[in-house]
């Protein structure tokens, strides 16, 4: 374990050398946030690089999770359940969230192509922007998913699975 303390002490001294440098969000937040300490498994001379593939990761996910209620071509049968009981104003919502996603990805494809620290720094700044505003919202849906998963939509006068 004290290896592992020690790890995360010197990223956080690391990234404490950028922090002020670029005004970047602190640690801890961005930590809680996106779990950059898994950067302390890494030795890098790139930390912003490595902070920005952790938050396209994370990213990524979203972007592929808004993406299958809004086109579940492929999606788990439950997702096709959920998707009957998204208002307008969620699926909406959710609209804007791929849209912002979307325009994340590809800037994270422009990053990619060509390292440019000033830019990278950047991103993470924006990126933690993006998220305090997108999560506020994927948690309502969320959370509105979970209060009516019990609820049976009707297709038809017959339930959906029955």
């Amino acid at each position: 374990m004290d290896n592992e303390e020690n790890t995360i002490e010197i990223l956080k001294k690391d990234y404490n050398s950028i922090l002020n440098k670029y005004d970047l969000p602190s640690f801890e937040n961005l930590n809680k946030d996106f779990c950059i300490e898994k950067i302390s498994e890494t030795e890098t001379e790139y930390l912003v690089r490595e902070i920005r593939k952790i938050i396209t990761d994370k990213f990524a996910n979203y972007l592929r999770f808004v993406e299958t209620f809004l086109h579940p071509a492929n999606a788990p049968m439950f997702v096709l359940s959920i998707i009957k009981l998204i208002t307008t104003d969620e699926k909406n919502k959710l609209i804007d969230i791929y849209g912002k996603l979307a325009k994340s990805e590809m800037k994270i494809v422009e990053l990619d192509l060509e390292f440019f620290e000033e830019k990278e720094a950047e991103f993470i700044k924006n990126s933690y922007r993006l998220w305090q505003e997108i999560k506020k919202d994927l948690l309502v849906f969320v959370r509105n998913i979970e209060i009516n998963w019990d609820a049976k939509p009707e297709v038809n006068g017959k339930n959906y699975f029955g």
